[in-house]
């Protein structure tokens, strides 16, 4: 998949269902870094680059001001709520959705709940009647959309099947779960890898280290290169950090020929993720096993191509669900 393609699957798959409004130069900025934020899972610091681009009226952006206002907040308050409705009055299912999915809101239990506000069934409503049209009509993210909505496993399936990358993971998933019935156990293995196939290609990075998973099992380490570099250059954290713990041989698993300079440089990238938590444990014991192999030019080397890499590649996600709980 070549750079160019791969950066624009990766634009649609953040994209709402609804067209989002105009931003100026000032306000685009804001709401990409916003948005690069929020898949860091760094909510806090997304909220107040979200707020530039909602307040202008983007129902995307609005849409993600909501998500991360509740999840900062561990629960959807008044004021998460309040850009769901803003993103949902334009018309963004996904806003529709997650107010539908509430239950007990923040201004349910002080009583001082909008009297314009909408139950939870009344959004879920208005989101099938608007998405149902456009499923009909063939159009893969309003079946996805309708899946989410009803629970239908026939609505992910049609979605799949018309080309819809994470419907067709999920159509993996669901089939490793044992959804699904195959009168031969490897057919199913091979419904899993054909799911998982289609959706690398269509440049969702779960599928690609999911399928890297099920050709590693299978011995296809060719392939195991092809698509873990693949995921690696979408940015997926995961990726870029296994990538280069291969590629610096720390272990050799897959067979990438040594390269000790672009291998710490893209482990150094885990830096940005403000080495909390897992990624502050993993980059104390990985740099210095690889630092032992290399020399000081090496290092230096290694950080100017980091420097590079992140000029020409998406920045690193872990690419949560866009409808989380």
């Amino acid at each position: 998949m070549s750079l160019i393609k791969l950066l624009s699957t990766l634009f649609f798959l953040t994209l709402s269902f609804h067209a989002s409004a105009d931003l100026s130069p000032l306000q685009e900025p804001s709401k990409k870094q916003g948005i690069t934020l929020y898949n860091q899972y760094k909510t806090m610091s997304a909220t107040a680059l979200l707020t530039v681009a909602a307040e202008s009226g983007d129902d995307e952006a609005q849409y993600f001001l909501g998500e991360s206002l509740r999840k900062k907040n561990h629960y959807m308050n008044a004021e998460a709520r309040e850009w769901y409705e803003a993103s949902a009055s334009q018309g963004n299912l996904y806003a529709m959705i997650q107010l539908g999915r509430s239950e007990k809101d923040l201004c349910q239990f002080s009583n001082d709940c909008s009297p314009t506000t909408k139950q939870p069934i009344d959004w879920l409503n208005l989101a099938q009647n608007l998405a149902k049209p456009k499923a009909e009509q063939g159009d893969a993210e309003a079946m996805f959309i309708m899946y989410q909505l009803t629970i239908d496993r026939d609505w992910l399936e049609k979605s799949a099947n018309a080309g819809h990358a994470i419907a067709q993971y999920w159509m993996a998933i669901g089939e490793q779960e044992g959804n699904g019935i195959f009168l031969l156990p490897w057919k199913r293995s091979e419904s899993i890898a054909k799911w998982l196939k289609a959706s690398s290609e269509g440049g969702y990075p779960k599928a690609m280290m999911a399928y890297v998973a099920v050709l590693y099992k299978e011995g296809d380490m060719v392939g195991v290169r092809h698509w873990l570099e693949e995921a690696a250059n979408t940015g997926e954290q995961n990726a870029v950090s296994t990538y280069g713990a291969y590629l610096t041989h720390t272990p050799d698993k897959v067979g990438y020929p040594l390269d000790l300079v672009k291998g710490y440089g893209l482990v150094s990238l885990l830096k940005e993720l403000d080495g909390g938590g897992s990624a502050r444990d993993y980059l104390e014991v990985k740099l210095p096993e690889i630092e032992a192999k290399m020399t000081p030019e090496q290092i230096s080397q290694a950080n100017e191509f980091a420097k590079k890499w992140k000029l020409t590649h998406p920045p690193l996600s872990f690419f949560p669900e866009k409808l989380s709980h």
